[in-house]
């Protein structure tokens, strides 16, 4: 489509959707009743009758409604499927013309981005769902469990460790009703309408966005971190504030395999915890007093986790030392991990 005439089409377009309040007020009760007076859209709506006239009139001029000038005027309705087939047509070919137009941006995420539309936070959501390689931690409400059900099953069986809190829990189908464990290792609920929208995929890519995001208002966002170190923030609050005040739904009990990799320190201590035998840890992190990348290696030779799990560390025994281990921010262990690989035969070997 040449340029003046996608400008053509679009301005059209711009000018058949030009609905204020009253337009779309009045063009409602209107289909709804059928047939109604000037008088009786002002009973129905808040509208004020002096402009009631001025926005039937403005539905008539775009082909919404009929006039029949009587005493009184009389507003018909007609049929949504016939006053919009042109326009559908002109968006069809709007769409096709705007697609030629267009050129995808780059999308390199910074490493925190503040993002507004409901669009763009659905497709962060699933952008962080498809990229976890190993874990997965969700905050969703039902209808997003629903909506992102394929891509987290199929995460699911090619091996990455998926835990849900879904809320409101008066919401959340019982596990006769839904095929959790296709889905998830651990789901839990949690009651209210507070609970925010999270999304953490290997303790690195994370999204947290409000429920009013969700719900196309505005003035709330969702907030984006990508390998940023305040993405921990996230992940710590998923953990210690929403996972410790949540309900089980279902736990899977299916056997884990080893070697696995682990992006928080308390999933890989409450697994470490749940098995018997012995286990060794490859960790990747930082030196808490230098910041110096390191990584250590070695049999694990104790698991802490509180009730609260405020409090997460391994003591991984070396061929020279015992090291404590801790999770992100760490203060009082000698490293702050970044990944945990846990084997239990030997040491794994970290990641490339």
């Amino acid at each position: 489509m040449a340029g003046d005439d996608l400008l053509d089409s679009l301005e059209a377009v711009s000018e058949r959707f030009n609905f204020g309040e009253y337009e779309a007020k009045a063009y409602l009760t209107i289909l709804e009743h059928g047939q109604v007076t000037a008088s009786e859209i002002s009973d129905y709506t808040d509208i004020p009758q002096p402009r009631v006239y001025d926005t039937v009139r403005s539905l008539s001029d775009i082909g919404l409604v009929e006039l029949r000038e009587s005493r009184p005027m009389k507003v018909l309705a007609l049929d949504p499927a016939e006053a919009f087939d042109d326009l559908q047509e002109s968006l069809d070919t709007l769409v096709d013309g705007l697609e030629q137009q267009y050129t995808e941006p780059a999308r390199g995420t910074e490493a925190v981005s503040l993002v507004k539309s409901r669009p763009t936070i659905l497709r962060y959501l699933s952008e962080v769902i498809d990229s976890a390689d190993y874990e997965l931690m969700l905050s969703l409400t039902p209808e997003l469990l629903d909506r992102f059900e394929s891509q987290l099953r199929r995460q699911h069986e090619e091996g990455v460790a998926i835990e849900i809190l879904l809320s409101p829990a008066a919401e959340v189908p019982a596990t006769d009703e839904y095929d959790y464990e296709s889905l998830a290792s651990t789901v839990k609920k949690r009651r209210g309408v507070t609970t925010p929208v999270i999304a953490v995929a290997d303790g690195r890519y994370s999204i947290y966005a409000t429920r009013e995001s969700l719900k196309g208002d505005t003035d709330r966002y969702g907030v984006i971190f990508d390998r940023s170190e305040l993405g921990f923030l996230v992940s710590m609050f998923m953990n210690t504030v929403l996972w410790t005040t949540a309900e089980t739904v279902t736990e899977n009990g299916e056997e884990l395999d080893f070697p696995r990799r682990y992006g928080t320190i308390r999933r890989a201590i409450a697994d470490v915890a749940a098995l018997e035998g012995e286990f060794y840890a490859t960790i990747e992190g930082r030196d808490v007093l230098t910041g110096e990348e390191i990584v250590v290696s070695g049999k694990v030779a104790e698991a802490n986790l509180t009730p609260s799990l405020e409090e997460a560390s391994l003591v991984v025994q070396t061929d020279d030392e015992r090291i404590t281990v801790g999770g992100q921010v760490a203060a009082f262990e000698d490293i702050e991990s970044f990944e945990i690989h846990i084997g239990r035969d030997s040491p794994p070997e970290p990641a490339d």
